[in-house]
């Protein structure tokens, strides 16, 4: 069984117990993939820790769920040196950033402090505890969830801290017949147990599959396409003079480098050996809607960032 064969297993697997969700789905395969780390923002109940854990069931590696909570410290997250007085030496005690995939739960729950210790594990794939540094695993990925409707008691992710992730995912309610399906799965697993894999994705085919997506023909034309619509962002007042009015700042290069990689594992789940248009359009939305920093003209008109990003691939050539 090729590389490819064995994650479309894997999604299928996952489609049957995130049920309605399969964007969620496609866009955890694609960070896994892409070698990077989501932000999922959803109401409660929506699967998002259901979704990353399962996911940890079905590949080789281990979880940690980590609680944002106001009173978090940084060595929650990272680890602290604790001093063994048998030997009268220090020994780093490793926290649970540690792991292959962690869920950050609530992350704007937790002070500055606490979230820019996770930057730097997300960007660096390393710790620094006084005057070491250690490396994270190799296969790692942190997916942070963020609940829209209460507000109180949050600290809003910084900039700086929104861009090192990949893709922010937006979740809605599942539709009837879906809503259905979860019922019966949830009663199911009541009686019987939750099911489990049969297989397990090794980490290597993960990183074979990394290596594919990598040689994906993309000609000129779209990485042109990819780069254009990153300086769009920046430079609106080329192609629309309202959406210039609604654009404070555009995204950073990191945006360009994630569209190129997402569009890349989009057009590989879906059986093709070469990067599309559609493959950019169909990922811009998650790709661009953090990094981009809208005006008070456009909020006062009601404009938020899926509406600027429409916009904006509606006004900038695909080829």
């Amino acid at each position: 069984m090729d590389t490819r064969e064995q994650i479309k297993i894997l999604g299928e697997w996952l489609e049957q117990q995130i049920i309605g969700q399969a964007t969620l789905v496609n866009r955890i395969l694609i960070g896994l993939l892409a070698d990077g780390h989501l932000l999922v923002e959803g109401a409660p109940g929506l699967a998002k820790t259901k979704a990353i854990k399962t996911l940890a069931d079905a590949i080789e590696g281990d979880f940690h769920r980590v609680q944002f909570t106001p009173d978090l410290l940084p060595a929650d997250i990272t680890g602290t040196d604790i001093y063994r007085p048998e030997t009268g030496e220090f020994h780093f005690q490793p926290g649970p950033v540690f792991h292959n995939l962690i869920l950050a739960d609530e992350i704007n729950r937790a002070p500055a402090k606490v979230q820019s210790a996770l930057l730097e594990a997300m960007a660096e794939r390393q710790v620094s505890v006084g005057r070491k540094t250690y490396a994270l695993p190799s296969l790692f990925l942190v997916m942070a969830t963020q609940n829209p409707i209460e507000q109180e008691g949050t600290y809003p992710l910084p900039e700086a801290q929104l861009d090192r992730f990949l893709m922010q995912v937006n979740l809605s309610y599942p539709d009837a017949e879906s809503e259905r399906k979860i019922l019966q799965l949830a009663r199911a697993e009541a009686s019987l147990g939750e099911s489990h894999p049969k297989a397990v994705v090794s980490q290597d085919t993960i990183f074979a599959a990394r290596k594919e997506i990598l040689d994906l023909t993309m000609v000129e034309a779209v990485e042109t396409y990819i780069v254009q619509l990153v300086i769009a962002t920046r430079e609106p007042q080329r192609y629309d003079a309202e959406l210039a009015s609604w654009l404070d700042f555009g995204a950073s290069p990191r945006a360009t480098i994630a569209l190129d990689r997402c569009a890349r594992a989009y057009a590989w789940l879906a059986g093709r050996d070469y990067v599309t248009p559609d493959d950019v359009m169909a990922i811009a939305p998650d790709v661009l809607r953090h990094r981009l920093l809208l005006s008070f003209e456009a909020e006062a008109a009601g404009a938020n960032a899926d509406q600027v990003i429409r916009r904006l691939l509606q006004q900038v050539p695909a080829i």
